[in-house]
């Protein structure tokens, strides 16, 4: 009995170890396993975080390269915008200062004489109030033949220096202040300086 209880206590230490051995190996199969998918599920994570990063990054280069494309167009514009202004000052300023009374005593006469020649005599030449005054004289000498055909002098108060030519009705209208020559001056040479900017 002592051999059969013995035997029996050495089967069962047998199919204990046997068994716990099996569990064991199933545990650490288990184990193995799942330490594969974490180390692979943490792999992907990685991976995606890092193409994230990567697709953020590239988005942050992008914007911050568009930000300073768009900084640099506006800095250009603003330059040309300052330099059209200063450029229009200066015309305005150097129209102004040159549209004296040896301008008018030289070009109204030769102007209107040669429209004169080409039947022109309905016509009124408008000038700024305190110019005429200074001038009617002059004109009155310089021009007797054409007034005396119908060519009138007239005064405005509110051209400042310049003056206006028009037929009596005053259908047709020639301006040539000081502001509209300056204005056809800055039209014509604002497009040669936006090009000068571009090179």
């Amino acid at each position: 009995m002592e051999i059969q209880v013995q035997e029996l206590i050495d089967k069962i230490k047998k199919d204990g170890i046997k068994a716990a051995t099996e569990e064991a190996n199933k545990v650490k199969a288990e184990a193995d396993i799942e330490a594969r998918r974490i180390v692979e599920t943490a792999k992907k994570e990685a991976d995606d975080l890092l193409e994230r990063a990567k697709q953020d990054a590239a988005r942050s280069e992008k914007a911050g390269i568009a930000a300073l494309e768009q900084a640099s167009r506006n800095l250009i514009l603003a330059f040309k915008d300052e330099v059209q202004a200063l450029l229009n000052k200066i015309i305005n300023e150097k129209v102004n200062a040159n549209y004296n009374e040896d301008v008018l005593k030289n070009a109204l006469p030769e102007l209107i004489k040669s429209w004169a020649d080409k039947g022109g005599t309905d016509l009124a030449v408008i000038l700024p109030e305190s110019e005429l005054s200074k001038l009617q004289g002059y004109f009155n000498d310089k021009l007797k033949n054409e007034l005396s055909k119908g060519v009138e002098l007239k005064s405005n108060r509110k051209l400042a220096s310049g003056f206006h030519i028009s037929n009596k009705e005053g259908s047709v209208y020639y301006d040539f202040s000081s502001e509209a020559v300056a204005k056809q001056l800055s039209a014509y040479l604002n497009p040669k300086l936006a090009e000068l900017l571009k090179k």
